[in-house]
């Protein structure tokens, strides 16, 4: 059996897509992931096919018109027997291309799109992306996402049976991988000039730097944290306000942007951090249902987070008892915070208990099922 799986991204980044096409790969089934490529796009190397287009436009209305019109009719010549669209932005060009051929459509959303912060408070964006939900949704069959809460809200708007499917690592062992990147880190303070007779503590943050992330709340806060520095691996939009931010309170020795990481080497900088931080602002549903996977992330590596006190992250953080939830973010209170946290006994046995009970291996059951079920046309 063949599964077409659609992006819209550049595919170096994605490790939720990327694990289930590696996990409908190890099933038996013939995977081709088909995403966009930039300019700066790195190579990728997966046991899957990979196909990336080249657009004339990678942002605004444009790109999603494009996208989705030269989506369409790879898909529609494309020999494949299921489609796997991922997030409402890739739905308008699989659905289609799943009514035409006849071929059974699974829809997974990441997100709720047009609670995004990009959308939400753009009124005309945000009612057209909500009308693409509210014509399609009550359509598909075979559905899932990221957290319960999400289920929860389009089960009940477009009468669903949306199942979950939590973005949660693969169980792995990673003894032995802080070192080398550790001693990078360290040879890159020593030549920014960071001053301190012993090596300083190390906050994260990684993933897309993107409005809304809180990532501006740690800079802020890094002037009160003495033999602490701030690690920030990702790319997004507001990368380059983050920098001058940093420029004009005089932090390059004690902030240090990495850029994008391709997810096979993301667990050497995780395994660096003291404390990995995922402060989000309450600016849209989709943020405050959110259950970002760099929450699991270093949950493998056993790093106490720093995280809002939203629902479906108390779930889990304050469940296991691995680190502190916050609703506030003023930089000297998150700076005593940190420092608390530094001193704090770590939980062994919670996160014990958390990479035991979740992991992607017991996540992927849930999507087999919903896959074969597709497959042989069930309810």
């Amino acid at each position: 059996m063949k599964i077409t799986v659609s992006v819209t991204n550049d595919l170096v980044t994605d490790q939720r897509v990327h694990k289930v096409c590696t996990t409908l790969s190890m099933n038996g089934f013939e995977v081709k992931l088909v995403g966009r490529i930039f300019r700066n796009s790195q190579p990728v190397e997966r046991i899957y096919k990979t196909h990336r287009m080249r657009l004339f436009f990678n942002r605004s209305a444009f790109f999603y018109a494009e996208y989705n019109i030269r989506l369409f009719f790879y898909l529609l010549f494309d020999k494949t027997d299921l489609y796997l669209s991922n997030d409402t932005d890739s739905l308008p060009a699989n659905y289609l291309a799943s009514k035409i051929r006849w071929k059974p459509l699974v829809f997974d959303a990441h997100e709720m799109f047009p609670e995004v912060p990009e959308v939400t408070n753009r009124k005309w964006v945000k009612a057209i992306w909500t009308k693409i939900e509210d014509t399609l949704f009550p359509k598909l069959k075979y559905t899932y996402t990221v957290c319960r809460s999400i289920a929860d809200i389009y089960n009940k708007k477009y009468k669903l049976d949306m199942q979950v499917v939590r973005n949660i690592p693969a169980t792995f062992k990673h003894e032995g991988i802080k070192v080398q990147r550790h001693e990078d880190i360290m040879k890159t303070l020593c030549l920014r000039g960071f001053a301190s007779s012993h090596p300083p503590k190390i906050i994260l943050y990684q993933g897309a730097v993107n409005v809304g992330r809180g990532i501006e709340w740690i800079i802020d806060a890094m002037p009160y944290l003495d033999d602490f520095v701030f690690h920030v691996v990702g790319d997004g939009d507001i990368l380059q306000e983050l920098k001058e931010q940093v420029n004009l309170l005089n932090l390059n020795e004690k902030v240090i942007f990495t850029g994008r990481v391709p997810f096979e080497a993301l667990p050497a900088y995780t395994a660096c951090a003291d404390i990995g931080v995922n402060l989000l602002e309450n600016i849209g549903l989709n943020y405050y249902y959110s259950l970002p996977n760099r929450i699991f992330d270093y949950m493998r590596m056993g790093i106490p987070v720093l995280a809002s006190d939203f629902p479906e992250i108390r779930r889990i953080v304050a469940h296991y008892g691995i680190g502190t939830l916050v609703d506030r973010h003023e930089p000297q209170f998150l700076a005593e915070t940190i420092r608390q946290m530094i001193t704090q006994e770590k939980n062994e046995a919670g996160f014990a208990a958390a990479n035991a009970e979740l992991s992607w291996e017991n996540e992927s059951e849930i999507l087999l099922q919903i896959i074969h079920k597709a497959i042989k046309n069930e309810k």
